[in-house]
């Protein structure tokens, strides 16, 4: 299952900002640089993540973003909304539409089924949950905390 660039982006980017320091705000540019997210396209992320009250904008010099509540508060779920990512599990796999119990396609059962997993994973774990690891294959520049 491979989620919309844009959701995708956004839960990088707050996963990344789960592992720093608590109220530490992160300029736009930095979080562009750590992630590898194209700057025009971060800032459309972000604008969304401010606007469904997940993040917060500072201005001036100790400017940046930060968490508009407590990473326990935040839910995979709250990130995928807010990038409106169509979660529904009557959407077709096989692009006719939306299918049903009624109406189902060759793989509504077991898709319907997967879907369901995925979005109870979601609701579930919280920004809380991400670790950083002491690992030196991960990708990304994991901040000096």
């Amino acid at each position: 299952m491979r989620l919309p660039q844009t959701a995708e982006y956004a839960i990088r980017v707050m996963a990344y900002m789960a592992m720093l320091p608590e109220h530490r705000p992160v300029r736009s540019k930095d979080l562009s640089e750590a992630t590898t997210i194209p700057s025009h396209y971060l800032s459309k992320v972000l604008r969304k993540l401010v606007t469904a009250g997940l993040l917060r904008s500072r201005k001036g010099h100790q400017g940046g973003f930060v968490f508009a509540r407590p990473k326990g508060e935040i839910a995979i779920i709250d990130i995928l909304d807010a990038m409106q990512y169509d979660y529904d599990p009557e959407n077709c796999m096989f692009g006719w539409g939306r299918c049903s119990i009624h109406s189902p396609c060759p793989m509504h059962e077991i898709w319907s089924e997967m879907k369901q997993s995925f979005i109870d994973w979601a609701q579930k774990h919280t920004l809380a949950d991400v670790r950083l690891q002491d690992d030196a294959n991960c990708p990304l520049p994991l901040p000096a905390v």
